[in-house]
């Protein structure tokens, strides 16, 4: 049996419970009150279909659990064999999912399953460009906060099938001070100072820089895991490369595109965040076609 468990990328992760109240919230969304008042007034009830859920474009497919978990929330009597799992790459024309089951309960779920696979694939697939942009290098491409609303963990673990990494999840797993905070507090060493006194062993902290001068006073006071290098051009971020000697992480931000990752790659940062992979990403084309 095709369940959604068995269609997740097994190199990533997904709470089965984040699949399961996306699923409700958005045929919540889509049913409203009356339920699919279309096919409930032109299909007979006991009228069964065959449909195809086909990729019309090559790419990197996501979220397919989600799609097998909508119809399956529609009704037990539901059948699908799937052709492939999340974070396969896939021809255009390529057939996915097969869906055999009442009709009405076919087309009922058919824009939300839709809507799942092409948002979560387009940023998949995006993700995979990145990352074959920056083959050959020790950089890391990751995503940021600048996700869908309610989306976060569905678009992160997208992000995860398209080989990319995850940056942190929101504002209470990790510390990442900002210029802001720097401001506020009245400079580098002491926002740093109050930032170790008040975390966990298992937190980690993070820094944003704007020059190197900034990255040699965080160096200097060694209170910082990662430093963030806001919007450096590729010569700066070389040097603070050969400054930070392997000393801390180092992260590049602000810029970040499928033309200029390789170069960045190549001045020796550790990772990439490009909020483009979530905030931009092009929705994958997908559709379901009733198998006559």
């Amino acid at each position: 049996m095709t369940t959604p468990a068995s269609l997740l990328n097994p190199e990533a992760f997904l709470s089965p419970l984040a699949i399961e109240e996306a699923v409700q919230r958005a045929l919540a969304e889509d049913l409203g009150r009356a339920g699919d008042i279309t096919s409930i007034a032109t299909i007979p009830e006991t009228t069964r279909a065959r449909a195809i859920l086909i990729a019309r474009q090559s790419g990197v497919i996501a979220g397919l659990p989600l799609a097998v978990a909508t119809f399956q929330r529609l009704t037990p009597d539901i059948g699908i064999l799937a052709h492939f799992r999340d974070g396969a790459t896939v021809a255009s024309g390529a057939q996915v999912l097969t869906i055999s089951g009442p009709a009405r309960a076919v087309l009922a779920g058919e824009r939300t399953a839709l809507n799942f696979v092409g948002r979560l694939s387009g940023i998949a697939t995006l993700t995979a460009d990145y990352v074959r942009h920056a083959a050959g290098t020790q950089l890391r491409i990751c995503c940021t906060r600048k996700t869908t609303p309610g989306l976060r963990a569905l678009e992160k673990y997208a992000v995860r099938c398209g080989g990319g990494f995850n940056h942190r999840f929101g504002l209470d797993d990790a510390i990442l001070i900002k210029d802001n905070h720097i401001a506020v507090v009245g400079g580098v060493r002491p926002v740093l100072e109050r930032a170790r006194t008040h975390i966990g062993h298992l937190v980690k902290i993070e820094i944003e820089v704007d020059t190197l001068a900034q990255l040699r006073e965080v160096l200097d006071t060694g209170l910082a895991d990662v430093v963030l290098l806001d919007n450096m051009d590729t010569a700066t971020l070389t040097e603070a490369v050969k400054l930070a000697g392997g000393r801390v992480v180092l992260e590049a931000s602000g810029g970040v595109t499928l033309d200029s990752v390789a170069t960045i790659a190549a001045t020796g940062v550790d990772y990439a965040s490009v909020g483009a992979l979530t905030h931009s990403a092009p929705n994958f084309d997908v559709a379901l076609d009733i198998d006559a």
